[in-house]
């Protein structure tokens, strides 16, 4: 794929803020600068050139746009029924060849809830019901005359499912897999055949000579090479060491997705270095894997020195909620300044968008976001969001007979250049 396409790119200065570039110190009385939709300057003694757009903004936190790690938004449309879901392909268990881009709907209603919520980037995925489900993708929730051009990388990672998903699914199919043990069959299978196809692949390239090519096993070969990120669903501990056995024996780079009961073995996780992104937390135990998950696995998580995420899993819950779900995890023991990194710096590292996303920095894309006051408190508001410098979301109070309501820029008015 070619380097996609900026979302419309602006100009703007956010002053006198409580600005929170949450990767450093807080600036009171700050000022956030972006020109051309990058952020040029962060600080209380920044120069606005002629020209740009001023905001006064009291006195409010002015944060970073959250980045949701693990979603489905636009692959699986709220309100839509089976017509807007596109999450699994369910015909076979390794939909490596498979990419979440072909399938986002980019005026999915969630996206309007994410800029509600704070939420500028989100990585959407495939979901759970394969061992290996597909390719997944960062995009922004706006700005996009098509998805291609809200993309922020399309080389993120691969989803993978352990647990009751997968053989749940296949099991009810009376085929294969319908064990764990048959589950991870199948993908140590897929990652032996990627290697024999990379080494063929290779070999013939030395020799100059045609190879047939395979979607998938090119999928998996840029996971084995550390291209892509291995974003392995898995709830139980005993699945979570599965995860790791795996990830052991082909030194992919993994990323723990859910990890509800992962605090079992935090120590394991953090010696390892293998980052979880955590969640969804506002559901009940629905089945037997969430049996162990509790909101306060978080915050032992972090305690042990696993670096984590925070996901809604969207739609399971509404994307809007995802800085919710971080306030009741404050809540149960997690550190307010890691709840906020759980929210933009971690899983912007974790999936390699730190470059473009995550934090407050010059030479970050200007995705900004003014709440009412502190996002975590839970009577807190996102007021002005901002993508690449365009304010793409307001909070009009006095609207709606004085109860309030958020204006998103809509379609035709962000087509209209």
């Amino acid at each position: 794929m070619t380097a996609p396409i900026r979302t419309t790119r602006s100009s703007v200065a956010l002053t006198n803020g409580y600005v929170v570039p949450v990767d450093g110190n807080p600036v009171d009385g700050g000022t956030v600068l972006v020109v051309d939709g990058v952020i040029t300057a962060v600080g209380a003694d920044v120069v606005v050139p002629d020209g740009v757009r001023t905001l006064d903004v009291g006195g409010r936190w002015v944060l970073p746009g959250f980045v949701e790690s693990h979603g489905h938004v636009g692959v699986h449309e709220e309100a839509e029924g089976w017509a807007g879901d596109d999450t699994n392909e369910k015909t076979g268990p390794d939909g490596a060849h498979l990419r979440a881009l072909d399938a986002i709907h980019v005026e999915d209603e969630g996206f309007r809830d994410a800029l509600a919520g704070g939420v500028t980037s989100v990585v959407v995925k495939p979901g759970s019901a394969n061992p290996i489900g597909g390719q997944t993708v960062a995009i922004k929730t706006w700005g996009g005359r098509t998805v291609d051009e809200q993309v922020i990388s399309d080389a993120v990672s691969v989803k993978s499912a352990l647990g009751e998903n997968p053989k749940r699914v296949y099991g009810e199919q009376k085929k294969a897999p319908s064990t764990r043990l048959g589950v991870a069959a199948v993908i140590r299978q897929a990652f032996l055949d990627a290697q024999h196809y990379a080494a063929a692949r290779d070999a013939a390239a030395a020799k100059g000579e045609p190879f047939a090519r395979d979607l998938g096993s090119e999928t998996l070969a840029r996971v084995l090479a550390g291209e892509l990120a291995w974003d392995q669903h898995t709830h139980r501990a005993d699945d979570i060491a599965t995860a790791l056995r795996l990830a052991d024996e082909f030194g992919y780079r993994l990323v723990i997705n859910h990890g509800t009961d992962g605090a079992a073995i935090a120590d394991v996780l953090a010696e390892r270095d293998v980052p979880v992104i955590y969640g969804p937390m506002l559901t009940s135990r629905s089945k037997v894997e969430l049996r162990d998950r509790d909101t306060g696995n978080l915050a032992r998580l972090a305690e042990a020195g696993v670096r984590v995420a925070i996901t809604t899993d969207h739609p399971v819950v509404p994307i809007n909620f995802l800085v919710h779900q971080a306030s009741f995890a404050v809540k149960e023991g997690l550190d307010p300044q890691v709840a906020l990194e759980a929210l933009t710096v971690n899983p912007a590292s974790f999936l390699g968008l730190d470059d473009r996303v995550g934090a407050l920095t010059p030479g970050l894309d200007g995705d900004v976001v003014v709440w009412s006051g502190d996002p975590l408190d839970v009577t807190s508001r996102a007021e002005h969001v901002f993508v690449t410098g365009t304010e793409v979301y307001t909070w009009e109070a006095g609207a709606d007979g004085g109860r309030g309501a958020g204006h998103v820029r809509e379609r035709a008015e962000r087509l209209a250049r």
